[in-house]
């Protein structure tokens, strides 16, 4: 097969909903480095990078409890940092660019999968210009 490694996708293929955290950016442990009272970070076996985690929880309603919270992967040479809060909700909506998958079967023997992204933003606006509109109509 011709597809090795993680395979590229968008935010909109992975959250089509939007996704929010639900808790704080963390560095990944090395569980195979890490010793008793060292902690050693994990790195990302294709570019070397740090990894880092944050947890999200996906927006989409059709989904069972235990299905909406995810952790996304971050590499990143420095810790990411996630968007400011907004006013009035109770999470923070975000984004991620660079966003791959990668499939594996888990400890229970069912296709799971990894999330890695290469950065962390808010939200974009989807805002049309009045260019595009015209362009559409025309």
């Amino acid at each position: 097969m011709a597809m090795q490694g993680p395979i590229p996708v968008t935010f909109a293929q992975v959250f089509p909903h939007g996704c929010y955290t639900v808790g704080e950016v963390e560095p990944v442990k090395d569980f195979e480095a890490s010793t008793n009272g060292r902690f050693v970070q994990a790195r990302d076996k294709q570019t070397g990078e740090p990894v880092w985690q944050i947890p999200v929880m996906d927006a989409d309603p059709t989904l069972k409890a235990a299905q909406k919270t995810v952790a996304v992967k971050i590499l990143s040479p420095t810790q990411p940092v996630a968007p400011a809060p907004v006013a009035g909700l109770p999470f923070t909506p975000v984004e991620f660019d660079g966003l791959t998958v990668t499939p594996y079967v888990n400890g229970s023997g069912r296709l799971a999968y990894s999330i890695k992204a290469r950065q962390i933003l808010a939200p974009r606006t989807n805002v049309k210009s009045t260019n595009n509109s015209k362009e559409a109509a025309a």
